[in-house]
């Protein structure tokens, strides 16, 4: 085993903490200092700092789909609401104590030892123990929880437990985005966990208990009493509304029935960035992705030629400005500026040329072709579609758009079964870049939604993927090669990395999203 080390060294790399352990008084430090900053900013509002109390309101354009609350799909707001994780990220992409309060890894990168808090219940009152640890990596192993870390789970190939609160991870191989799969892996209740994905029951070990759901309106939380994080969560509940309507959801935020929200349009920001009664936040990580898939095994998109014609006849600053409001940055990559992967390079890869895209085209053979083209019904993402389609249309690709339900596209991403062209969101880029390409339904090497395999491609990801480093000039390279790949092949069109944008009320203090775009609400309160 490698030496203990805490993150509060300074200028440790991502190397150095995937190599060494943490104490748990991070989490407790961690806490001080947002407190602390929340105090400060309550001070300058006119507050007298953490006030205990009050239902915090949070508005959604996409309703939660129990089915696929493993899969990291879709709305995922609720899952750190009720459950909670072994470890979390800092700003700079370092893990963090949560259930795991220290952890050491062996020197050849094959085994991780876990120290468990010893003081945390499941909302039944039930303890957490290594054995939920166990149970929550064997469930993201089956095939039926559509997990896309699965195959980092997959790694796990033995678990040795001492105790009740300590447990050895074998693995299969070195994997270097290991603690994204402690990032993104919740902890359910194994007795009530067939309950959680039919959507009837949520046990988990997190600061709310789901009081009620009513599908396509509303989930409410209530606050979880005997929390192990002492003192929190400071609100009574949490309710999440479903408004997929976004001038509803402007209005509501204007009327202050809803405190928060993660989905307001860009050009609806743009209004709001003067009234004094919002605080506008950006997170550098972007909400993810813009991008046009292409299925391979549909007609004439199998030809590389017609898919960078596409990428081509794209204006993405057009995209930007008028979808987006401004709120997202051009890209023919899927990494945003804060990875490691990230190169001014490749984002700018791709501008806006017709004549080029004409010439690609008929250098493939054809002048003019239609083809059907998927795109979410929500309002901003049909205006995207639109804009998608007059582009394409400017250079003889003629697309029939079909707009379809966001729950029935993610179905259909992961079954494989998308039509020729579609245009969706991806995420996973803003953490470790082999996740993208071992993980995202869209990239994924072993069994992607393009239906794209390629040796070249399954050989540079799984290098990337099986070592025990993340930031060294030898991983970094092979990212560029990953980017490469996904530059010629354009089997994934990128367009441009969304803002991930929070709009709150001025009564709203201390809320923050995980990496994975979790809700943590542990230090939110509403000021009086």
């Amino acid at each position: 085993m490698t030496a203990f080390t805490t993150p509060s060294a300074p200028g440790l790399s991502r190397r150095v903490l995937l190599r060494g352990g943490l104490a748990g008084a991070g989490l407790l430090t961690l806490a001080a200092c947002r407190s602390a900053a929340d105090t400060a900013s309550s001070a300058a509002n006119g507050s007298a700092g953490p006030r205990r109390g009050g239902v915090l309101t949070v508005g959604t354009g996409v309703d939660f789909t129990p089915s696929l609350l493993f899969a990291q799909s879709a709305n995922t707001l609720v899952q750190r609401l009720v459950f909670n994780t072994l470890t979390r990220y800092d700003d700079r992409l370092q893990p963090q104590p949560e259930l795991a309060t220290s952890w050491q890894t062996a020197a050849d990168g094959t085994s991780i030892t876990l120290k468990l808090r010893e003081d945390v219940l499941f909302h039944s009152g039930r303890r957490f123990t290594a054995d939920d640890v166990v149970f929550a990596v064997k469930n993201l192993q089956n095939p039926a929880r559509s997990a896309q870390l699965r195959s980092t789970a997959a790694t796990v190939t033995d678990f040795r437990k001492n105790g009740d609160f300590e447990l050895t991870l074998v693995l299969a191989h070195p994997v270097s985005n290991l603690f994204d799969l402690f990032e993104f892996m919740i902890i359910p209740d194994s007795a009530t966990v067939e309950d959680a994905v039919a959507g009837t029951r949520l046990v988990g070990t997190g600061p709310f208990t789901l009081t009620e759901r009513k599908p396509g309106s509303s989930i409410t939380f209530a606050r979880n009493e005997k929390y192990w994080n002492a003192g929190r969560p400071y609100l009574d509940g949490v309710e999440i509304r479903i408004v997929p309507q976004a001038e509803s959801l402007l209005s509501s935020l204007k009327t202050g029935q809803t405190h928060l929200s993660y989905s307001v349009r860009g050009k609806d920001v743009a209004t709001l960035k003067s009234d004094t009664q919002f605080r506008i936040k950006q997170y550098d990580t972007g909400s993810g992705a813009y991008y046009i898939g292409a299925n391979l095994t549909a007609e004439h998109v199998s030809d590389k030629r017609v898919r960078q014609a596409i990428a081509w006849a794209v204006d993405r600053d057009r995209l930007v400005q008028q979808a987006l409001g401004g709120y997202g940055t051009v890209s023919s990559v899927p990494w945003p500026k804060s990875s490691p992967a990230y190169s001014e390079a490749g984002a700018g890869r791709y501008s806006h040329d017709p004549d080029k895209a004409r010439a690609l085209l008929k250098d493939a053979g054809l002048t003019t072709l239609t083809l059907p083209f998927a795109h979410s019904n929500e309002p901003g993402a049909t205006a995207i579609a639109q804009i998608l389609q007059y582009d394409l249309k400017q250079v003889g690709i003629e697309t029939v758009l079909q707009p379809t339900d966001s729950p029935t596209m993610q179905k259909q991403l992961i079954s494989q079964t998308m039509p020729a062209l579609w245009t969706l969101s991806h995420g996973f880029a803003q953490l470790h870049p082999a996740t993208l390409a071992v993980s995202a339904y869209p990239f994924n090497e072993a069994r992607n939604s393009s239906h794209f395999s390629s040796p070249a491609y399954t050989d540079i990801v799984q290098k990337a993927w099986n070592r025990p480093d993340s930031d060294s000039p030898e991983a970094k390279a092979l990212y560029q090669q990953i980017t490469d790949v996904l530059l010629d092949e354009e089997f994934v069109i990128d367009l441009a990395i969304a803002g991930l944008v929070e709009v709150a009320g001025g009564k709203v203090r201390g809320v923050d999203l995980n990496k994975f775009g979790y809700l943590n609400l542990d230090d939110s309160y509403l000021t009086a």
